[in-house]
């Protein structure tokens, strides 16, 4: 089991979202329909690319 920075389980301290990296990102990504992370960004092209190959029949 890791241990938290804070001391309290289950409670952890992110640098990130304490300067607002966090909110910015989500922002952006709510506006533009783009995810900021590597997974939602695969997911999002992955079905991009399956609908292509569908329509094309």
């Amino acid at each position: 089991m890791r241990k938290s920075t804070t001391g309290i389980p289950g409670l952890a301290f992110s640098w990130r979202r304490a300067i607002g990296i966090s909110k910015m990102k989500q922002k952006i990504s709510r506006k533009t329909g783009i995810p900021m992370t590597k997974n939602g960004l695969e997911r999002k092209l992955g079905r991009f690319v399956i609908n292509l190959i569908i329509k094309k029949k």
